[in-house]
């Protein structure tokens, strides 16, 4: 099991790599891409995009084994990195 700050990083990592998708006209990045990408373990993504999702910043469909297959950023999701974005110029 990942420790608080690895968790807050798998999650800030995740919203990251959907917000450059969407930068790169690709709204909708597979779980399994996702994961490979970036070395996270099945259980840890699943607990990401599970948090994610229960703040509105993306939307997820999961599979039969309560895996992410496809993640997207919501219109929420895209404001909130936005703003990040801006302070950090």
């Amino acid at each position: 099991m990942a420790t608080l700050d690895e968790r807050k990083a798998f999650r800030t990592t995740v919203l990251k790599t959907l917000y450059e998708a969407v930068a790169t006209n690709r709204p909708v990045v597979s779980g399994a891409s996702l994961r490979d990408r970036l070395s996270v373990p099945e259980e840890d993504l699943s607990a990401a995009c599970t948090y994610l999702a229960g703040e509105g910043l993306i939307a997820v469909d999961w599979t039969s084994h309560a895996t992410p297959a496809a993640i997207s950023l919501t219109h929420e999701g895209i404001r909130f990195m936005e703003e990040i974005e801006a302070r950090e110029e």
